[in-house]
């Protein structure tokens, strides 16, 4: 614990190295709320987007208004805005890292059939699929060839085709 305590320092008077590997754990941490909170609480972004701008934004707000060191806690977020950066372009190239910062598509509907079990994972009832899927223009579950429930929070509907 004296070695988690020594790498980032006291909670007034951190240094600017400090401040900057602070980041590490305070960016997992915001993930993993984001991840709790669900997809659906900040739609068309990634977790991993939203703590940015959270912190970005608080970092900023604190410098601001004169509660924190202006040069230590700007490369403290400069180095959160190179470490997104970093697990952005990671992503891009390792899936296992893609998983674990980016939220999957969920498959709601196939075939008009509304899986249960898929709707429990999305944390979605019954009555908002209904209703996203009325907002595509497509009247009942049946009408549907496949919903999801993207990363972004948003619900893709593709309508069956008529024969």
């Amino acid at each position: 614990m004296e070695l988690i305590r020594h790498l980032i320092g006291p909670d007034e008077g951190a240094t600017t190295l400090q401040l900057c590997i602070r980041v590490v754990p305070l960016l997992a941490f915001g993930i993993l709320c984001v991840r709790v909170a669900g997809r659906r609480t900040f739609a068309q972004y990634s977790p991993l987007d939203i703590v940015v701008a959270l912190i970005v934004g608080s970092n900023i707000s604190r410098v601001m208004m004169g509660k924190a060191p202006v040069v230590a806690s700007l490369a403290a977020t400069l180095a959160l805005v190179v470490l997104h950066r970093l697990l952005a372009y990671g992503a891009m190239h390792w899936r296992w890292l893609a998983w674990l910062v980016k939220s999957r598509p969920i498959h709601v509907i196939e075939d008009g059939r509304v899986d249960p079990h898929a709707l429990r994972r999305a944390n979605l009832s019954e009555s908002d699929l209904l209703e996203a899927i009325r907002m595509e223009q497509v009247a009942s579950p049946d009408d549907v060839a496949q919903a999801v429930l993207e990363g972004s929070g948003k619900l893709s509907v593709v309508p069956k085709r008529e024969r």
